[in-house]
């Protein structure tokens, strides 16, 4: 999957993958992994997600990567709010007090850029990449990193039969092969997706789907 596949998504705006509220797991979930702390959060292709000004309104300092500059642009204009952008390589940056969306390629990330991090939040980074890539994008977020970060994970499974990604479906099963050496990993809901959920309709699957939540520490 080339860098051309997700500009051309978001320059026609074919984004179904941006949930355009704040996600009701995260929601829900985070005060389990974060207690009432305001560390670092880092969260990886991050699209335009709300869940962004959710995590900084709680007082996490937050650095989200994404590739495109249309996100990027999208997310601060959207909110109503202005980011002094650095242009740079290998990332431009986009800041707003303590809130960062670095634009650029997530595997051009070296360990020094989240040193400061201890908690990430991945809702639609793994279920955007294809199966031949999932191990990379593990492997990377791995080396970049600290040892001890804390992982709040969304994933998405349905029938591949009836639908193509993204988003890519992620069985639980492939969740524990991936992180399983480097993370100590505790699902803690599986729910299945309402026949009738919009998302659901609007792209055929007929024989449902599922969401999963996990938490991780790196070891």
């Amino acid at each position: 999957m080339e860098h051309e596949f997700w500009h051309e998504r978001w320059a026609k705006q074919q984004t179904g993958f941006h949930e355009g509220t704040v996600n009701q797991y995260l929601h829900d979930h985070w005060p389990e992994l974060a207690g009432t702390g305001t560390d670092a959060v880092f969260v990886p292709l991050c699209g335009k997600a709300h869940d962004m000004w959710w995590l900084n309104d709680r007082g996490h300092p937050v650095i989200g990567v994404e590739l495109s500059d249309i996100a990027c642009k999208d997310f601060f204009e959207e909110a109503g709010e202005k980011a002094n952008v650095h242009p740079g390589e290998p990332f431009t940056t986009f800041k707003h007090d303590d809130l960062q969306l670095w634009c650029g390629d997530f595997f051009q990330l070296v360990p020094d850029d989240l040193k400061h991090v201890r908690l990430v939040y991945d809702r639609a980074a793994l279920i955007a990449l294809p199966p031949e890539m999932r191990q990379g994008y593990v492997d990377h977020l791995t080396a970049v990193t600290p040892e001890g970060v804390q992982m709040l994970l969304i994933t998405l499974d349905y029938d591949s039969n009836e639908m193509q990604g993204p988003p890519f479906n992620v069985s639980d099963d492939e969740v524990f092969k991936l992180y399983g050496e480097d993370y100590e990993i505790s699902q803690v809901l599986k729910q299945d997706m309402a026949r009738d959920n919009p998302f659901a309709k609007r792209r055929g699957l007929r024989n449902g789907a599922s969401e999963s939540v996990f938490t991780l520490t790196k070891k």
